[in-house]
């Protein structure tokens, strides 16, 4: 049987690998988060680039028939 002591100790590491974890988890969310939010500022400015590079393409449409 475990003694108090060796308890406490089992359990504090076992907190410590917990919150350590989780701290993990948190950062890994924050960079996906952050690595999402560039990727949609990427779509956004690479459309822009498109219009000011070919203003005239898709403003005009002329049909006869």
């Amino acid at each position: 049987m475990l003694d108090i002591a060796a308890m406490s100790i089992v359990l504090s590491h076992n907190k410590v690998q917990e919150q350590a974890g989780l701290a993990v988890m948190k950062m890994a969310m924050d960079v996906a988060a952050n690595q999402s939010e560039s990727i949609m500022a990427l779509d956004v400015n690479a459309k822009a680039m498109e219009t000011s590079v070919q203003p005239f393409l898709g403003a005009i449409l002329d049909i006869q028939v």
